[in-house]
């Protein structure tokens, strides 16, 4: 029996749902995989602007399926109302602990959030947002 043929018995053996094709030769063996899984598996950047305090629910929303990354443009709710901007950047940070996914202030107006499925390196540049942190 040849190698092929008995590694092809053996797989067969385990139950595996791979299918395997001979070539007319019998010297080569395919497997076909499922393509769809690559779809399920990317990480989504998706851009957000909160305007007012209520559109954090979204951000939040979305956060939760664990596959976004969120840009979240703060600067509208910024000029608006400080104190609402703080109320929804300590609910975003609840959220993201929860997930155990991260935030981090990228400029003065944009602040990152992540689920547990992306870490954000920080630098210098990129700093982790406190709870005390004063906008």
């Amino acid at each position: 029996m040849g190698f092929f043929s008995q590694l092809k018995s053996k797989f067969k053996k385990e139950g595996t749902e791979e299918e395997f094709i001979d070539s007319p030769q019998g010297e080569y063996v395919e497997l076909k995989t499922d393509e769809g899984n690559e779809v399920a598996t990317k990480v989504l950047v998706r851009p957000f602007t909160l305007d007012d305090f209520e559109d954090i629910k979204m951000v939040i929303d979305t956060l939760r399926d664990g596959r976004t990354v969120a840009l979240i443009n703060i600067k509208p709710l910024k000029e608006k109302d400080i104190n609402e901007l703080k109320r929804a950047v300590a609910k975003l940070r609840k959220t993201c602990d929860a997930l155990e996914g991260e935030i981090a202030g990228f400029t003065e107006d944009i602040v990152i959030a992540t689920s547990s499925s992306a870490k954000i390196h920080k630098t210098k540049q990129v700093e982790p947002i406190k709870a005390e942190e004063k906008f």
